[in-house]
């Protein structure tokens, strides 16, 4: 069956609203036919995907940690390492859905990330905001063939805007996931795009920090921000950076 391409916005609008993501629909628009001059802080810098390279990465076998489990996807193209206490719930197979369209909630029910494909990537940056990195590392499985000069898609917990605002409203936002966007150099930067490189177009594996939904310890009213720095120092946080950083191809 073919599997026709979906802009970005429908593949975010598509998510339910407890995975937080739609905030990241108003940063982020599908590619237009030539990219405006913004746009040229994304191109031709290291770590920047091939337009049109969607060629999937050789498979990587993967130590699963004790007392976890190995989900794959229905297409059998990917895989990732989850906690046993933790549960799948996966869409695939639905008439509506092109791709797969999973969620992965904890042992309370509170969805921790979310795994989509079919998704086309492309970013139009149409503001920059204050740009804060709490944690970085490089997931080399889903390094494309022929790409090692350049960087690998990374697993990233990033946030932008007011780190004063109590709430996250736009331009405020922190979102952990897996981006092939170059690490800004600056102190400012485009909004949050956590796509990468997956056939047939792209694929997205993470969400919006939400603290009604990640548990965050300390004080209630400190800032959005400071909530989300606090966050990665706690045992969920760890386990959805495990999980996340485990996505590989799949083993046949």
């Amino acid at each position: 069956m073919h599997r026709t391409r979906m802009s970005v916005l429908r593949s975010f609008t598509a998510l339910p609203a407890a995975v937080g993501l739609a905030v990241m629909v108003a940063s982020c628009a599908p590619p237009a036919a030539e990219a405006p001059a913004d746009r040229e802080v994304l191109a031709d810098q290291p770590g920047s995907a091939a337009p049109g390279s969607t060629a999937p990465a050789s498979p990587v076998a993967s130590t699963t940690p004790p007392g976890w489990q190995t989900f794959t996807t229905a297409d059998e193209s990917l895989s990732f390492d989850y906690p046993s206490s933790w549960s799948i719930r996966d869409e695939a197979g639905k008439a509506a859905l092109e791709g797969e369209f999973v969620d992965v909630l904890n042992s309370e029910g509170k969805q921790m990330a979310a795994l989509r494909t079919n998704v086309v990537t492309g970013q139009v940056c149409t503001a920059k905001s204050p740009y804060l990195a709490f944690d970085a590392v490089p997931i080399q499985a889903l390094a494309e063939p022929g790409a090692a000069d350049s960087l690998p898609p990374r697993f990233v917990f990033e946030g932008r805007g007011d780190v004063t605002a109590l709430d996250p409203l736009p331009p405020t936002v922190a979102a952990y996931g897996i981006t092939t966007v170059p690490e800004p150099s600056g102190d400012v930067a485009c909004p949050i795009f956590q796509l990468f490189l997956w056939p047939p177009s792209g694929a997205l594996f993470g969400q919006a920090y939400n603290p009604a939904v990640n548990a965050t310890p300390g004080d209630t009213g400190l800032p959005y921000l400071e909530k989300a720095k606090i966050y990665m120092g706690t045992p969920e946080y760890q386990d959805i950076r495990t999980m996340i950083t485990s996505l590989r191809p799949a083993m046949k």
